[in-house]
């Protein structure tokens, strides 16, 4: 897949082919854990409750590339460990993930490329039993008027980029995040009509049907 597709997903620095060398570039700043407040970890405690009950999700999207390319399509979670995002046409792009694993399929090129979930910031968000601790460290928590925001990255690899979850708030219910890759590019993805519950034909979610690339 080009280059620009996995830019354009928010992933390129986390699916560089094996022995592939990515330019050279200025470090960027690591984020940094930040120091919880008693308010803090009570939203932290709801947020988990919230994505721990989250199991099975079906919405549309609205992604905004790093570039300012806007992307649409449908979206299914199902939580521990799979997704699937159809981009509407006239993208070629198909992202599905099952098993630990996942795959971009660029319809146009007939070309597959994969990478292990856990390496990506979402992983966090499709993690079977989501805790915002040990593994997972927060970098910065922001209140706005019925919406809240939670800032994240993987403990033991805070270079490899973070994710933003943002709620809206009373009640709780996922309606964007932020995946900032460490030259500090970030992708966003916003969901609507939003449809919570139900079981999925598990076809959804498997990587390795070559039909995908038709």
């Amino acid at each position: 897949m080009k280059r620009r597709a996995l830019l354009a997903l928010g992933l390129l620095p986390l699916c560089v082919p094996a022995g592939a060398q990515p330019a050279r570039v200025a470090a960027a700043p690591q984020p940094r854990a930040l120091a919880l407040s008693a308010a803090d970890r009570t939203d932290v405690a709801r947020i988990e409750a919230y994505l721990n009950g989250l199991r099975t999700l079906r919405a549309r999207f609205l992604q905004v590339a790093p570039d300012g390319a806007i992307s649409q399509g449908n979206a299914w979670i199902e939580r521990p460990g799979r997704m699937r995002f159809e981009y509407d046409p006239p993208s070629p792009l198909l992202l599905v993930a099952g098993n630990g694993g996942g795959m971009f399929y660029d319809k146009q090129l007939k070309q597959v490329t994969s990478f292990p979930l856990s390496s990506t910031p979402l992983g966090i968000l499709l993690a079977d039993k989501l805790k915002l601790e040990g593994a997972v460290t927060i970098s910065g928590i922001e209140r706005m008027p019925g919406q809240i925001q939670v800032s994240m990255f993987r403990t033991d690899s805070p270079g490899d980029g973070s994710l933003t979850l943002v709620f809206a708030d009373k009640p709780l219910s996922l309606r964007q995040w932020m995946i900032t890759d460490p030259q500090q590019r970030e992708t966003t993805v916003s969901l609507f009509n939003v449809a919570l519950g139900g079981r999925f034909d598990q076809k959804l979610f498997e990587t390795a049907d070559p039909r995908l690339l038709e």
